[in-house]
């Protein structure tokens, strides 16, 4: 596995970076990592190298970089995750789509890369993987604890690609009522739209190294979300 830091030029102008992690042993497929509130720090190029062992061509771009490019922060220490929430008001989550899917084009060029282009996003990527369903150019989508969700279910009949949603039951940024919200969008287009549950564990249950994190829940997750990439973009 090989993985760099690329510059991408913004469908609105101006340029950005993004973490490429390229397989040794490619099957094809590339994944757009989209990162929580922290940017793109060492869980997120963490998780991009094992989708790059996986076989997936994985990037994740920068989608602060309009407020503060190249930003890492440490989920563990409070300032840092003060710092995380004053950008995560300041985004311009459309922007961010856009930025996303210049990632999925840039993937798709790639020699490697002969199938088709999925977004996995924890946290604020979970609301972004989401959106990013809807889009031409975005053949799958998996959400891990996506962010408000809940306030733009009016996007669900726009979905076109196979979208996967980890809610984590006892995650507090994800309120009972807000699952069950939800829920009752998602079986409206069960067709397209598939929820897993976890009991018992909360937000950035797939987080490791860190204090919330449930190993068997990401496992049960993770495993889910390879076999769904697999199968729907076409990995060799």
């Amino acid at each position: 596995m090989d993985n760099a830091s690329v510059s991408l030029t913004a469908a609105d102008g101006g340029s950005f970076t993004a973490y490429l992690a390229r397989p040794s042993k490619p099957n094809g497929a590339a994944v757009v990592v989209l990162q929580e509130i922290f940017g793109i720090n060492a869980n997120i190029r963490g998780i991009a190298d094992d989708f790059a062992d996986e076989g997936f061509v994985a990037i994740a771009p920068d989608l602060f970089w309009r407020q503060e490019p190249n930003v890492e922060l440490n989920p563990a220490s409070e300032s840092d995750r003060e710092r995380a929430t004053a950008l995560l008001k300041g985004l311009d989550q459309q922007a961010a789509v856009a930025d996303a899917l210049v990632a999925a084009s840039y993937a798709r060029e790639l020699p490697e890369v002969t199938g088709k282009v999925g977004a996995v996003g924890y946290c604020l990527g979970g609301k972004l993987a989401f959106l990013l369903a809807g889009e031409p150019g975005i053949d799958a989508a998996v959400s891990y604890y996506g962010v408000m969700i809940q306030a733009a279910l009016d996007r669900v009949p726009a979905v076109r690609a196979k979208l996967l949603l980890h809610i984590a039951e006892d995650d507090h940024l994800c309120p009972p009522e807000a699952q069950q919200a939800i829920r009752v969008a998602a079986d409206a287009a069960a067709d397209r739209i598939e929820i897993m549950s976890y009991p018992g564990v909360g937000h950035a249950f797939a987080r490791r190294d860190s204090q919330p994190f449930n190993a068997s829940a990401a496992e049960r997750a993770d495993a889910a979300t390879l076999a769904l990439l697999r199968s729907e973009l076409g990995a060799g």
